[in-house]
């Protein structure tokens, strides 16, 4: 069948359906798979890191993506969830260096892992790829960790006992922690640490 009235086409009335379908429509087997694959992955990421907020975000990055390319795109049928993909890479990306938690830095470098070219992919390429989608999913991404980057509760760090309350065996030596002491041999007296 042919979808291509579903793509995005900038500045055009009949384009604006595109920013809620265009992600829906691929130009072949390997886009539609590429894209899946990539989403299936990232948005468990999402999910399982940021409970609260990855439905805004995932929305967000939807809507944002489809209203960049409609308005700054090239004249062309832009199509693919290339987008979605981006803004869900680049969230995870920038939160994880604002919140600095463990479970957001190793979601993060297991994205980067497996995702990482997504980085360059946001500069012009190849004629036939729509890089304005790869471009505003990620600026929207970026937007939507600066949003909800503390939407969702840092994981409890687990204290033990022996980091709390001060133990018996400790001694607090103040001040005095530097002392005199007298050497055997008759030489001169040096402040030494104890």
């Amino acid at each position: 069948m042919n979808l291509s009235f579903l793509g995005l086409m900038p500045l055009e009335v009949s384009g604006l359906l595109g920013i809620f379908t265009a992600p829906l429509v691929h130009g072949s087997l390997e886009h539609i798979f590429n894209n899946t694959f990539a989403i299936l992955i990232l948005a468990s990421f999402l999910y399982y890191g940021y409970p609260k907020s990855w439905w805004k975000v995932l929305t967000l990055v939807w809507i944002l993506s489809g209203v960049g390319v409609w308005l700054f795109a090239r004249q062309a049928n832009h199509i693919g969830a290339s987008g979605v993909t981006h803004g869900l890479f680049f969230f995870l990306f920038v939160a994880s260096i604002f919140r600095r938690d463990k479970s957001s830095v190793a979601i993060m470098m297991i994205a980067f892992l497996l995702y990482g070219g997504m980085t360059m992919t946001i500069f012009p390429r190849e004629e036939g790829i729509s890089f304005e989608y790869h471009f505003f999913g990620a600026l929207a991404g970026v937007i939507a960790a600066f949003i909800w980057r503390n939407s969702d509760p840092k994981p409890v760090l687990k204290r033990y006992e022996w980091e709390e309350s001060p133990s018996d065996d400790d001694i607090d030596i103040g001040e005095e922690w530097q002392v005199q002491v007298e050497d055997p041999t008759g030489s001169e007296n040096k402040p030494r640490l104890h």
